[in-house]
């Protein structure tokens, strides 16, 4: 499998010197490391030796995904972005506001529904939906939801 065509890495002299002192410096971290000896060998330009793919993959020990995936952040989002890491999504938002998480509580803590001993996680979040507290929800929000509570439901 061989990426090579679509995104060709051409390092100017700055940039080169800027990744050789990356590589020779202990002090970065080991991925940015490996990120800059991938872009060396693959650049293509006058000083480099424009090695394939797999060629850089099996050098360095790495998947042919990553050496893509790096020539690929360098070409379309520049030098820095291919180095450094993606940031996190962060957390997602919350799927129930207080007044939402106090009427499940309140539903968990009621009775069991009619032939059911007690509530399940599935029941309660079928529950939550028929009663149109809110449009979708699934079991594992619910437990974390009571999870979280301190006051005993059972």
């Amino acid at each position: 499998m061989n990426f090579n065509t679509k995104y060709v890495v051409r390092l100017t002299a700055e940039e080169r010197t800027q990744l050789e002192a990356v590589v020779r410096t202990g002090k970065a971290a080991a991925a940015k490391r490996l990120k800059a000896q991938v872009l060396l060998k693959a650049d293509a330009g006058p000083e480099g030796s424009g090695w394939t793919d797999q060629q850089v993959a099996e050098a360095l020990d790495v998947s042919v995904g990553h050496v893509h995936g790096t020539r690929q952040a360098y070409v379309e989002q520049g030098l820095e972005a291919a180095l450094e890491r993606k940031p996190r999504s962060g957390h997602s938002p919350r799927k129930l506001d207080g007044d939402q998480e106090a009427r499940l509580i309140a539903l968990a803590c009621g009775p069991a529904p009619e032939g059911r001993a007690r509530w399940t996680l599935r029941l309660l979040a079928d529950k939550l939906v028929e009663l149109e507290i809110v449009d979708s929800i699934g079991k594992d929000c619910v437990r974390r939801t009571l999870k979280k509570t301190t006051s005993s439901l059972g």
